[in-house]
């Protein structure tokens, strides 16, 4: 949520009421991002001062070198470790411990960090004192595991002079070579080079040093350095100014910089979060199309942002993703701090392009992965063994969303909610912002809009439907306010520079932020969240972390100043990119800790992530636009997060600024039904637009969008169930699952479902009653609504009238769903499944369903159903087989389950010599029974179609069905 006019807290002094509304004035009338709030990289020290430093190696020598001191060197129980010297210009030395991991996962870890003592000159003039500690992020927040050692790793014999050669993985068909002088290292797979460390020599650690009084100013520093090339440019090494904020630098410069090349790639996906294609675009290139800047790591409230730009946004996952015809690699850098990437592209003696990337953090050690794949699927997973997997959401959260900001009453909620029921649209959650508070104090509620929450809760529990509410990290600052009294009472707040709790602005006004990297101050948390403390809320009450960049509206860049410091002692500076993400955990242990006994599963959407977030809940892309060009952006935005690891995501439907046209409102709805996250969000200011509003056709049509998300929850559950396990995207990229299809690589404005050969090309332009739909092979695709059959690949430009979705259904899948509306998720419990049958060209399908109950973690005790299907056409038949993880609930909830049967099975692309079968044989619990088969006959470019009902089987156990 961003800055609006229309709503100024009730603050009780005038001076600050005025300064308050001054703020708020100056960032919200603006109609776009306001540049001007917001570094760019020649304003960001770190950031100018490596890049002159990589103009500085190309053009001349190094102003450092970099390497492995011989002696230092040695390998022993899959870990290399050496001393990498840093000798800078004047001769003196810098001795940087090198430690090289080979991971049981086929991956390698390379860290590089700074000792805290350093010999020579520089102890001679800067005296003995230890450097400070850099930040470093293992196993802190972001890793949860694979971090298993390859114990066969082993020393190459071919190894010459000078280099280490270490073969690792399966097989040991991964090979790392390090080059001691200057300090490199490649990697390849089975002999081919796919990724190289410092192949063009920008590593650069900006070494400890003690602080040196000079008179010069900071413009004669720059001066300075500017006639001396190659010399360091001082002028922000111990303090630096930005929008008449000044970010004291007490331990002086300390930057990382790494550059990393994948040859041979033309192609780079991931670091979100930035609007633009999902394959990343040059920095340096020179072209026109090229981006000026860097891709920027730094969270940050842009809101209203701007298309096509490498600006930061709110999230962070430093994880890139480079992909070649039948081969994917990737890194992932290991820091929170604020990150710059340079991307160039270059034709050097192979046929295809050499992506080249400069990678630049503020501050803390150099801990970079690299995955050597060689498949996609092999970096998912390997980033999930790492970060962990998605969160398997309860089933409501897959539903549809309806927010505003605001529902300014009980009764408003009410009233919205029967008029979806009134209508026919089903739904699942209402949300509640800002407003509900009393005073913007979380955990209250203003009783003069909400004088009787529990009968809005009692109206919203008929339909099992629930609502979800705001809570920020900022907590007023304002007398009788027992939240900010015991946050202060107990000193958990997050402190200036000084060591004092800090004060910034937002919403409430004056505020505090808790410090949720102190345990102590997230075991408080979890006591605000239970029902004694917090009256009026109910289990059914859910939680959105807003703001959590934190934004801090009179804060440099809109956020918290870098020498801010947290538990720990670590400045702001360290951890920016993961603050948001220690929020979120609170708040998602908060919610696991209300119901002890039986815990349901937090639901929890948050603005800011970083790597690991999706083990937490949903995000969504912040306050983008009611345009065209934002709906469109959202596509290649979400699948750049799927791919990065981050599945449940999704963007505001129909855009949070501004009021969509009716076309531009449907069109959205129709895209939205296709997020992974589904919410529909609006600005306070904009015209309500509840789906019901528009009127026909748009009404109708919104309808059919959102029943068609419902129709597929089984779908949609059992993608989440695979991204819980492997952390599998829920969007899937051409790329991914055509990996071998160079025509697909770039591609970003249509994606397939899951597992299940759904392919969706959502209607982004305006106007537009057609699209050209790429088909990546030669296997038949059918249209999803009346069974058109498209089966040559290429494009094909496909009619989309406004009441119609492009999607299709690739052969070879079985597809299950649910045909029957209702008014939330939960009413759907034990209807009954229709498995669609999409036969491939040989005439065989598979598939799976997903099933548990969509609430609690009783699936971890065996309460779960996880079918496989397979339609054999040699013996004309479809199997269901249960390959769930069994244990002691398995049996109690088979038997409950056993309620839901199979309605239908329509197979597409029948063959003809069906027309002739009446009834086939169904076959369970060594039963047989015989079932009527109608068989509809192709027509034009239709396919036939054969449909059985009623076959008599349950999800619940093995069947088969015999259509010979």
């Amino acid at each position: 949520m961003a800055v609006a006019v229309t709503l100024v807290p009730r603050i009780s002094s005038l001076l600050h009421w005025i300064a308050f509304l001054t703020l708020v004035l100056n960032l919200s009338l603006s109609v776009a991002v306001k540049h001007d709030n917001f570094k760019t990289c020649d304003q960001s020290g770190f950031c100018k001062r490596n890049r002159a430093f990589a103009d500085a190696v190309v053009t001349s020598s190094p102003p450092y070198l970099y390497q492995i001191n011989p002696e230092s060197a040695t390998f022993a129980n899959g870990q290399f470790q050496a001393t990498v010297s840093k000798t800078i210009a004047d001769g003196a030395i810098v001795q940087l411990p090198l430690n090289v991991t080979f991971l049981k996962s086929g991956l390698a870890r390379v860290e590089l960090d700074e000792e805290r003592r350093r010999t020579g000159d520089i102890e001679l003039r800067h005296g003995s004192e230890a450097r400070k500690e850099r930040y470093s992020e293992s196993p802190a927040w972001a890793l949860v595991g694979g971090l298993d050692v390859d114990a066969s790793a082993k020393l190459s014999e071919k190894g010459e002079k000078g280099v280490t050669t270490i073969q690792f993985g399966e097989n040991q068909c991964i090979t790392a070579i390090i080059r001691h002088a200057p300090f490199s290292i490649d990697f390849q797979r089975d002999g081919d080079t796919q990724v190289m460390f410092n192949h063009r020599g920008f590593l650069n650690i900006e070494h400890w040093r003690q602080k040196v009084k000079k008179e010069e100013s900071v413009e004669e520093g720059v001066e300075k350095a500017a006639e001396k090339p190659g010399a360091e440019d001082e002028s922000t090494w111990w303090e630096e100014s930005f929008g008449g904020n000044t970010d004291t630098k007490p331990k002086g410069p300390e930057a990382i910089a790494l550059d990393i090349s994948f040859p041979g790639f033309e192609n780079v996906f991931g670091i979100p979060e930035h609007t633009g294609p999902l394959s990343l675009r040059q920095t340096r290139g020179g072209s026109q199309d090229d981006f000026t800047d860097p891709y920027r790591l730094y969270n940050s409230d842009v809101f209203e942002y701007e298309l096509n730009s490498p600006m930061t946004l709110y999230g962070a996952i430093p994880f890139m993703q480079a992909h070649k015809k039948d081969s994917s690699v990737g890194v992932l850098w290991l820091n929170a701090a604020e990150t710059w990437i340079d991307i160039t592209k270059k034709k050097r003696s192979r046929p295809k392009l050499d992506t080249d990337t400069h990678w630049m953090s503020e501050s803390g050690i150099l801990d970079v992965f690299v995955f050597l794949g060689p498949k996609p699927q092999d970096l998912t997973k390997a980033l999930a063994d790492l970060t962990g997997n998605t969160q398997l959401p309860q089933q409501f959260s897959v539903g549809y969303h309806q927010c505003r900001w605001n529902y300014m009453s009980d009764e408003e909620v009410k009233e919205v909610d029967a008029k979806f029921d009134k209508y026919g649209i089903p739904y699942d959650v209402i949300w509640l912002d800002l407003e509900y508070t009393d005073d913007r104090k979380y955990f209250t509620w203003d009783m003069d809009k909400f004088q009787n929450p529990m009968a809005m809760h009692a109206q919203l529990d008929v339909t099992h439907r629930k609502v979800v509410v705001l809570i920020d990290p900022h907590i007023k600052n304002t007398a009788n306010y027992p939240v900010v009294d015991e946050l202060k009472k107990r000193d958990l707040t997050i402190k200036n520079k000084d060591g004092d709790t800090y004060e910034g602005w937002c919403w409430p006004g004056s505020s505090h932020w808790i410090d949720c990297f102190n345990p102590t101050a997230r075991a408080w948390w979890t006591t605000l969240f239970k029902p004694d403390f917090w009256k009026y809320s109910t289990y059914n009450t859910y939680i959105w972390n807003d703001m959590n960049e934190p934004s801090v509206f009179n804060g440099p860049e809109t956020t918290m100043p870098k020498d801010n410091l947290h538990h720990g002692n670590w400045e702001h500076r360290d951890v920016h990119n993961i603050n948001g993400m220690t929020f979120v955990n609170a708040t998602y242990h908060a919610l696991l800790d209300r119901q002890p006994k039986k815990p349901h599963r937090p639901f929890t959407l948050t603005r800011s992530f970083y790597a690991g977030s999706q083990r937490l809940g949903a995000m969504w892309t912040g306050d983008n636009l009611a345009e065209w060009g934002h709906l469109e952006a959202s596509l290649p935005m979400i699948l750049s997060l799927n791919i990065a690891g981050f599945p449940n995501s999704g963007a505001d439907v129909g855009g949070f600024f501004g009021t969509p046209s009716s076309e531009l409102l449907t069109r959205w709805m129709q895209a939205g039904a296709f997020y992974p996250f589904f919410r529909a969000h609006a600005h306070i200011d904009t015209r309500r637009r509840e789906p019901y509003v528009a009127g026909p056709p748009y009404t109708g049509i919104m309808t059919q969008a959102i029943r068609l998300r419902y129709q597929l929850l089984p779908v949609w559950y059992t993608a989440f169930h695979e991204a819980s396990m492997d952390n599998s995207p829920v969007l899937r990229p051409q790329y991914y699952v055509h990996p071998g299809d160079e025509a697909g690589f770039g591609m970003d404005d249509q994606f397939y479902v899951g597992s299940t050969g759904l392919l969706v090309k959502p209607v982004t332009k305006e106007g537009a009653t057609s699209v050209d739909v790429y088909f990546a092979d030669d296997e038949v695709y059918y249209d999803y609504f009346d069974y058109t059959i498209y089966s040559k690949k290429g494009f094909k430009t496909v009619d989309a009238p406004l009441n119609k979705i492009p999607v299709f259904a690739r052969g070879g899948h079985v597809i299950p769903r649910k045909d029957r509306p209702r008014r939330s998720s939960h009413l759907m419990q034990y209807d009954p499944i229709t498995l669609i049958v999409v036969l491939d060209k040989a005439g065989n399908a598979e598939g799976s369903l997903y099933v548990d109950d969509g609430e609690t973690f009783d699936y971890e005790s065996g309460a779960q159903i996880f079918a496989k299907f397979v339609f054999d056409k040699k013996s004309s038949s479809l199997t269901s087989q249960d390959i769930a993880t069994t244990g002691p609930m398995t049996k109690s909830y088979r038997q409950e389950m056993s309620k839901v049967r199979v309605e239908k099975v329509i197979v597409i692309g029948a063959p003809s010599h069906w027309a002739d079968k009446k009834h086939i044989t169904a076959e369970q619990d060594s039963k047989k029974f015989e079932v009527e088969m109608q068989f509809h006959p192709a027509s034009g470019n239709k396919a036939a179609w054969a449909v059985v009902r009623d076959p008599g089987v349950s999800i619940a156990k093995d069947w088969k069905i015999s259509l010979a």
